[in-house]
């Protein structure tokens, strides 16, 4: 039985997460529909606008997405401080992006004087908006509520567009969410939709390799990713703990193993990043192709897993063995 999301989701045991989103039944979110020959190729830029313009708006910082025919991939990190650190105003203004407010928030923003017991309720309901702006569950139900509502009014027709709520594996540590990433940025080459990872439309690999390539425009949809910051502790920049240039070698020399459809190995030419995080190089392979599959719930090192069940008040430790395999 599925856990309720309260008990998946805690920011004391992780901000990281990797989400996925099916069509129920036979609904085509992208691409060319082979049973009605109906092309919704448009709909993939319209979804990668939205995930790059929520990220602007939530608190949550993209890592890594992939945009496929009937489901999508998102890797996202929780950014706490961020919503911390935004004023009252900010908090209401940042709302009011994605939603109308209330009558009480939008006075206060056009300068109206309101009653000292209206600016109560008023901060009341600001406080809750702070954590609603950084919760999981409505940055993925105001993504999702989106998608499906123009697909119903381009289809024609009402009903349910996705198979249930979505999913989400927790990921404990900088392993996990290092090999969650390559797999949802490998996505299109597993499914044989393209041949390597800058020819990979609609994921965030290709948005890296072209943020490489325009380093000089700012604008670049590139810039609402979160950033490779290298070596955190030592630069005291926020982002992903690891070179962009390593982790795009990585990916591109995986990604043609793939492709090549071979057992392969891993370069010895290549970033050390699998030897500083202790992943053996085949779990690696076959990690990039069934990390669903295979990695359920919580994903990380046996004692990042047992802490994270603890915090959450699991009475078992899921996903145990694999992860003992896989990360140790």
């Amino acid at each position: 039985m599925p856990k309720p999301r309260y008990a998946q989701v805690s920011l004391e045991a992780t901000p990281y997460y990797h989400c996925v989103s099916r069509c129920v039944r036979r609904a085509y979110l992208c691409g060319i529909d082979p049973n009605t020959g109906e092309d919704y190729e448009y709909r993939r830029q319209l979804i990668e606008n939205k995930i790059l313009e929520l990220s602007d708006i939530f608190a949550l910082d993209i890592c890594a997405y992939s945009v496929m025919s009937n489901h999508y991939h998102l890797v996202l990190h929780i950014n706490r401080d961020k919503t911390l650190n935004w004023s009252f105003n900010e908090v209401i203004e940042q709302w009011h992006k994605c939603y109308k407010g209330t009558f009480l928030s939008q006075c206060y923003l056009k300068n109206e004087t309101l009653l000292k017991s209206q600016m109560k309720v008023l901060k009341d309901t600001v406080a809750q908006w702070r954590k609603q702006l950084m919760d999981l569950s409505r940055f993925m139900g105001v993504l999702n509520e989106y998608i499906a509502r123009g697909a119903n009014k381009a289809d024609n027709c009402t009903g349910r567009f996705w198979e249930g709520r979505f999913k989400s594996q927790a990921l404990l540590d900088e392993a996990a969410v290092l090999t969650c990433m390559a797999y949802v940025d490998l996505n299109p080459i597993r499914s044989v939709m393209a041949k390597t990872p800058e020819a990979s439309d609609y994921t965030s690999i290709k948005q890296r390799i072209e943020q490489l390539k325009t380093k000089h425009k700012s604008q670049h949809p590139a810039s609402k990713l979160l950033p490779f910051a290298g070596n955190v502790r030592a630069n005291r920049v926020q982002g992903l703990s690891f070179s962009l240039k390593d982790y795009i070698e990585l990916v591109d020399q995986t990604g043609r193993i793939i492709r090549d459809d071979k057992r392969g190995f891993i370069n010895q030419n290549t970033p050390l990043i699998l030897k500083r995080l202790n992943i053996e190089s085949e779990n690696w392979l076959y990690l990039t192709q069934h990390f669903e599959s295979k990695l359920k719930g919580l994903v990380g090192s046996v004692n990042k897993l047992k802490q994270a069940c603890l915090k959450l008040g699991y009475k078992r430790t899921p996903c145990l063995s694999s992860c003992k395999f896989y990360f140790t």
